[in-house]
Protein backbone atom coordinates (compact mmCIF):
# COMPACT_ATOMS: atom_id res chain seq x y z
CA UNK A 1 0.00 0.00 0.00
CA UNK A 2 1.34 3.37 -1.03
CA UNK A 3 0.74 6.43 1.11
CA UNK A 4 0.67 9.92 -0.27
CA UNK A 5 2.41 12.60 1.65
CA UNK A 6 0.34 15.47 2.77
CA UNK A 7 1.34 18.68 1.11
CA UNK A 8 2.85 21.23 3.42
CA UNK A 9 1.01 24.42 4.03
CA UNK A 10 2.76 27.40 2.46
CA UNK A 11 3.67 30.19 4.78
CA UNK A 12 3.50 33.26 2.56
CA UNK A 13 2.04 36.70 2.61
CA UNK A 14 -1.03 37.09 0.42
CA UNK A 15 -0.43 39.82 -2.17
CA UNK A 16 -3.84 39.95 -3.74
CA UNK A 17 -4.76 43.24 -2.09
CA UNK A 18 -1.38 44.90 -2.79
CA UNK A 19 -2.54 46.76 -5.97
CA UNK A 20 -5.54 48.17 -4.10
CA UNK A 21 -3.30 49.51 -1.34
CA UNK A 22 -0.87 51.01 -3.84
CA UNK A 23 -3.65 52.78 -5.73
CA UNK A 24 -5.16 54.12 -2.53
CA UNK A 25 -1.77 55.54 -1.48
CA UNK A 26 -1.21 57.00 -4.93
CA UNK A 27 -4.61 58.71 -4.92
CA UNK A 28 -4.04 59.99 -1.39
CA UNK A 29 -0.75 61.65 -2.35
CA UNK A 30 -2.22 63.04 -5.58
CA UNK A 31 -5.07 64.68 -3.69
CA UNK A 32 -3.11 66.02 -0.74
CA UNK A 33 0.04 67.25 -2.49
CA UNK A 34 0.18 70.99 -3.04
CA UNK A 35 2.67 72.30 -5.54
CA UNK A 36 4.15 75.69 -4.96
CA UNK A 37 2.97 77.84 -7.81
CA UNK A 38 5.66 80.51 -7.94
CA UNK A 39 9.13 80.55 -6.49
CA UNK A 40 10.23 84.03 -7.47
CA UNK A 41 13.70 85.26 -6.70
CA UNK A 42 15.36 84.87 -3.32
CA UNK A 43 14.53 87.84 -1.11
CA UNK A 44 15.10 88.55 2.55
CA UNK A 45 11.75 89.77 3.86
CA UNK A 46 11.57 92.44 6.55
CA UNK A 47 10.08 91.58 9.94
CA UNK A 48 6.67 92.78 11.12
CA UNK A 49 4.83 92.66 14.44
CA UNK A 50 1.47 91.76 12.99
CA UNK A 51 0.71 89.80 9.85
CA UNK A 52 -2.58 89.28 8.05
CA UNK A 53 -2.91 86.30 5.82
CA UNK A 54 -4.31 86.61 2.32
CA UNK A 55 -7.89 85.28 2.19
CA UNK A 56 -7.04 83.00 -0.71
CA UNK A 57 -4.38 82.37 -3.27
CA UNK A 58 -6.66 82.63 -6.27
CA UNK A 59 -6.38 85.65 -8.51
CA UNK A 60 -3.13 86.76 -6.86
CA UNK A 61 -0.01 87.87 -8.74
CA UNK A 62 3.32 87.71 -6.93
CA UNK A 63 5.92 90.40 -7.52
CA UNK A 64 9.42 89.78 -6.19
CA UNK A 65 12.05 92.51 -6.04
CA UNK A 66 15.54 92.08 -4.67
CA UNK A 67 18.37 94.37 -3.68
CA UNK A 68 19.90 94.17 -7.17
CA UNK A 69 16.87 95.96 -8.68
CA UNK A 70 15.51 92.86 -10.36
CA UNK A 71 11.77 92.28 -10.62
CA UNK A 72 10.10 88.92 -11.07
CA UNK A 73 6.40 88.49 -11.77
CA UNK A 74 5.09 84.93 -11.66
CA UNK A 75 8.62 83.51 -12.06
CA UNK A 76 9.55 85.70 -15.04
CA UNK A 77 12.02 88.55 -14.93
CA UNK A 78 10.47 91.75 -16.26
CA UNK A 79 11.50 95.35 -16.74
CA UNK A 80 9.78 97.99 -14.65
CA UNK A 81 8.10 99.59 -17.65
CA UNK A 82 6.43 96.25 -18.50
CA UNK A 83 4.70 95.91 -15.11
CA UNK A 84 1.70 98.12 -15.87
CA UNK A 85 0.96 96.33 -19.15
CA UNK A 86 1.31 92.86 -17.59
CA UNK A 87 -0.92 93.74 -14.64
CA UNK A 88 -3.51 95.37 -16.87
CA UNK A 89 -3.65 92.21 -19.00
CA UNK A 90 -4.02 90.05 -15.89
CA UNK A 91 -6.84 92.25 -14.57
CA UNK A 92 -8.72 91.97 -17.87
CA UNK A 93 -8.34 88.19 -18.06
CA UNK A 94 -11.84 86.73 -18.49
CA UNK A 95 -11.15 83.37 -16.85
CA UNK A 96 -9.29 84.46 -13.71
CA UNK A 97 -9.12 88.23 -13.34
CA UNK A 98 -6.39 89.55 -11.10
CA UNK A 99 -7.63 91.01 -7.79
CA UNK A 100 -4.59 91.17 -5.50
CA UNK A 101 -0.91 91.82 -6.02
CA UNK A 102 1.40 90.40 -3.38
CA UNK A 103 4.73 92.21 -3.23
CA UNK A 104 7.70 90.42 -1.72
CA UNK A 105 10.39 93.04 -1.45
CA UNK A 106 13.87 92.42 -0.07
CA UNK A 107 14.55 94.41 3.07
CA UNK A 108 17.75 95.78 1.51
CA UNK A 109 15.97 96.97 -1.67
CA UNK A 110 16.17 100.58 -2.72
CA UNK A 111 12.93 102.39 -1.78
CA UNK A 112 13.09 104.49 -4.95
CA UNK A 113 12.97 101.25 -6.91
CA UNK A 114 9.97 100.06 -4.88
CA UNK A 115 8.21 103.37 -5.50
CA UNK A 116 8.67 102.90 -9.25
CA UNK A 117 7.02 99.48 -9.00
CA UNK A 118 4.10 100.99 -7.06
CA UNK A 119 3.67 103.73 -9.66
CA UNK A 120 3.52 101.12 -12.41
CA UNK A 121 0.87 99.24 -10.43
CA UNK A 122 -1.17 102.43 -10.09
CA UNK A 123 -0.99 102.92 -13.85
CA UNK A 124 -2.28 99.39 -14.37
CA UNK A 125 -5.13 99.22 -11.95
CA UNK A 126 -5.78 102.53 -10.32
CA UNK A 127 -7.66 101.86 -7.10
CA UNK A 128 -9.23 98.56 -8.22
CA UNK A 129 -6.05 96.60 -7.55
CA UNK A 130 -5.23 95.64 -3.97
CA UNK A 131 -1.58 95.46 -3.01
CA UNK A 132 -0.37 93.22 -0.22
CA UNK A 133 3.14 93.44 1.24
CA UNK A 134 4.68 90.23 2.48
CA UNK A 135 6.79 90.13 5.60
CA UNK A 136 7.89 87.56 8.10
CA UNK A 137 6.96 87.49 11.75
CA UNK A 138 9.38 89.28 14.02
CA UNK A 139 11.04 87.07 16.59
CA UNK A 140 10.24 87.94 20.18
Amino acid sequence: MKFNKKSKAEAGIPTASMPDIIFMLLIFFMVTTVFKEFRGIPVRLPAARKIEKLPGKRNVAYIYADDRDRVSIDDKFVEIREISRLMYDKMRDEIAPLRVVSMKIDERANMGFVTKIQEELRKAGGTALNVNYSTKTASK
